[in-house]
Parts: structure tokens; C-alpha cells; sequence
């Protein structure tokens, strides 16, 4: 089992290269980095840029693991606005060929939010809808799209993210799970079996329960996750790919922080 950090946890000074850098000299596998409107890698990165990424990584001595994004939140495929929802395509559009230009096999796509504005059953139907349109795409390239549980209000059931999942109709797309996400609600070990084969990817980061919001995430083994059941449930139904931590890691002296949460996540995962 590889395990991997996300380059937002790492401090948001530093370079794509020094990232890859501390993350090797922290212990970690590999580094999941992000594409975004501005910043080293964006939509209008060339494949030669990209593969400069590629071999910077390479020389650091970590791998790229998957591909994330925060553009979900500002173009989501659910909006009433149809401008909105064509953009949330296109950017999702531009992740895949970057992904493929990167040698990894997912990408992370938030699917959307339901608000005051947005009804759950239209949520559904755009999200979905979007995802049919790009599954095109993700199999023309070799691409998943691994949708991501979040605090969206949306998708809150392991039954009905899988029933989703299935209702597009495509092996390339499939479930980003992230751990900590769900324990407000579930038990992600439940998820993680219901899921099985659908996951392409995970994140984790854990959560205190008794602190019930956003502020309750911190890193793992700090929280109440479960995580020899999550390792365990893992192990069942056979995954075998990166586990990324997505955390926000310690303000001061943050290599430290990586150092623990590379030590912490070895503990747990290691054995597989």
C-alpha cells in the first residue's frame, strides 16, 4: 500500500518541485496534486509543461498519484445556471487530459452542492447527466473519474452513492472515498464495503465526533475513525492503490507535521 499526501496539505509557499522535495524527505510514496485557475498547473498547461511536472517528481523520488481539483466548488455540475454547469464540464474536461498527459489513472471531481437554491432531485439529475456526457472522455483517454464524497449535502447514503455511481452507466466512473468525510454521518468502513470495486481512490483525514463540524477534522489517528476497520475493509474488497492523506497538518513546524502524518498512516496501512 503507497501511501501519499495531498499537495495542499503541504505549505503554499513552496514549488511544485519543493513539494515533491519534503514530501519524498518526509516518507511519503507519492503526492497528489491539483489543477487550478492559476498556479503551476492550470487548464492552459501544455503536455510539455506537464511533462516537466512528471519528471521533477521522478527526480524527487515520489510518484503522482491522482489528480484533484478545487474548481468543483466554483463551477459545480449542479447550478441552475446552464453557463455554469457547461463550465464545471470543461474544466473537468481539461483535469482528464492532464491526467492523461501525467500517467494517472483518476481524477477527483466534486460533483456539486444542493443548497437553497439547488433541489436535491435536480442535484441528482445534472450531476449524473454531467458525468454520462464525460465518461466519454475519461474512456477515450484511460482516465477515471472518481467522484468525491464531501460536505455537500448531497449524495449522503453509501447505498445511494453507489446507486448514482451505477446510474451512469460507465466503468470509468467510479468513487474518490474519503474517509473522514462520512463520519458525521456513518461509518466510512460500511461505506468503504457497500462502495467495494466502484472506489478508485482514497483520501483520508480523521474527525472528532464530539466537535461535529468542519473544525472537528485534524489528522489521523488524532479523531475517532476506526481505522483498523477501515484498513480491514479495504483489504476485503481488494483495493490496492494509493491512500492520500488530505489534512490540514500542523501550522507550526509543518514538516514535522508531514513527518507524522507519513508515520501515522504507515501504521495503520502498512500491513495490506
Amino acid at each position: 500500500m503507497k501511501i501519499g499526501i495531498n499537495r495542499w496539505t503541504l505549505p503554499g509557499h513552496l514549488t511544485l518541485n519543493e513539494c515533491f522535495t519534503l514530501a519524498a524527505a518526509s516518507g511519503f510514496d507519492s503526492v497528489e496534486i491539483n489543477i487550478a485557475e492559476d498556479g503551476e498547473l492550470t487548464a492552459q498547461t501544455t503536455e510539455a509543461e506537464v511533462s516537466q511536472i512528471v519528471k521533477s517528481a521522478a527526480e524527487a523520488g515520489v510518484e503522482l498519484s491522482s489528480l484533484s481539483t478545487g474548481l468543483g466548488w466554483k463551477y459545480p455540475l449542479t447550478s441552475a445556471d446552464p453557463g455554469i454547469r457547461a463550465e464545471g464540464i470543461n474544466c473537468i474536461r481539461k483535469q482528464l487530459q492532464a491526467a492523461a498527459w501525467m500517467g494517472v489513472d483518476t481524477i477527483l471531481v466534486v460533483p456539486g452542492v444542493v443548497n437553497a437554491e439547488v433541489a436535491y432531485d435536480d442535484a441528482y439529475e445534472r450531476a449524473q447527466s454531467a458525468l454520462k456526457e464525460l465518461a466519454a472522455d475519461a474512456e477515450r483517454l484511460g482516465v477515471y473519474i472518481g467522484v468525491e464524497n464531501v460536505w455537500n449535502k448531497f449524495l449522503l447514503s453509501p447505498l445511494e452513492f453507489a446507486s448514482f455511481i451505477d446510474g451512469v452507466g460507465s466503468e470509468y466512473v467510479g468513487a474518490y472515498f474519503d474517509v473522514g468525510n462520512v463520519l458525521v454521518y456513518g461509518f466510512p468502513e460500511q461505506w468503504i464495503k457497500i462502495l467495494g470495486p466502484r472506489i478508485k481512490k482514497i483520501h483520508v483525514k480523521d474527525f472528532r465526533s464530539g466537535i461535529g463540524n468542519i473544525n472537528g477534522f485534524c489528522n489521523p489517528l488524532q479523531g475517532d475513525v476506526a481505522w483498523y476497520r477501515v484498513r480491514a475493509a479495504l483489504a476485503e474488497i481488494g483495493y490496492n492503490s494509493y491512500i492520500t492523506g488530505e489534512v490540514d497538518g500542523y501550522r507550526t513546524n509543518p514538516d514535522l507535521g508531514l513527518k507524522h502524518i507519513a508515520e501515522s498512516l504507515r501504521s495503520i496501512f502498512g500491513e495490506i
